[in-house]
């Protein structure tokens, strides 16, 4: 399967079951952060940015003092894809 293959939302909530701190949002991958202050969040952010860039595959991010919300989707799919998936996956991995 393409990584830039739009999935069924059978697809989606089978993954969504084994990807901790993500859920399904407007119909996008959505994920809540906070962190002890506004210099670790946007530390956060800048080590996201390189790995989002790497992967060519960039998230929607929001950033509110020690608060970073992300959202996830593949605009060229017009919905979630194995990409939105793996991106998240490499972000569960950073927090962790």
């Amino acid at each position: 399967m393409s990584q830039r293959q739009k999935l069924t939302t059978a697809e989606i909530n089978e993954r969504l079951a084994d990807l901790a701190g993500w859920s399904l949002q407007n119909d996008k991958l959505h994920r809540e952060l906070r962190f002890a202050d506004f210099v670790e969040a946007f530390g956060f952010i800048s080590q996201l940015a390189v790995i989002a860039e790497k992967m060519n595959h960039h998230p929607a991010l929001f950033n509110v003092y020690n608060q970073v919300t992300i959202d996830l989707d593949t605009h060229d799919v017009g919905g979630i894809s194995t990409l939105d998936f793996k991106l998240a996956a490499a972000i569960n991995q950073l927090v962790d």
